[in-house]
């Protein structure tokens, strides 16, 4: 009887101690907001961004005053506006500076392309991915945290 008791005990911690591990897990994962957070580039179309030296990394922020998008193309800094309503989303019109970069520019165009196609989006943890209307995937990006 007593064997039984322990054992029983035993478990019952045990499964108080699993529960907890589940609850910390779920605590601390959660999406990343759309909107007031840096998205970094990481897949335009079939391209694979790379970082160049002395140019900033392709991103964007989505600034809920006045639905304001501001970044940088990998190249040069983007502008413009944004349309928000659930999980359709749209860019435009954008602008951009006129820097000539002799290396990295073909993500710059992709990149462009891609916020113009976008119609829909979807956040999972620190993941961002942006739709087309036949919701073809055109871009991805991932959330980073500057302070």
């Amino acid at each position: 009887m007593r064997m039984k008791s322990r054992f029983a005990i035993l478990l019952g911690s045990l499964a108080v101690v699993l529960m907890g591990c589940t609850g910390m897990e779920h605590a601390t994962t959660h999406d990343e907001p759309l909107e007031n957070t840096y998205w970094k580039l990481t897949r335009v179309g079939d391209v694979t961004p790379v970082a160049v030296d002395n140019q900033r990394e392709a991103h964007f922020v989505l600034h809920t005053e006045e639905n304001r998008v501001a970044g940088s193309t990998g190249c040069n800094r983007l502008a413009g506006s944004y349309r928000l309503e659930n999980d359709a989303l749209s860019f435009g019109p954008l602008v951009t500076t006129r820097m000539a970069c002799l290396e990295g520019g073909d993500t710059e165009p992709a990149f462009l392309g891609a916020l113009e196609a976008t119609a829909t989006w979807q956040v999972e943890g620190q993941a961002l991915t942006l739709r087309d209307e036949s919701g073809a995937v055109v871009a991805q990006f991932e959330a980073v945290h500057l302070y």
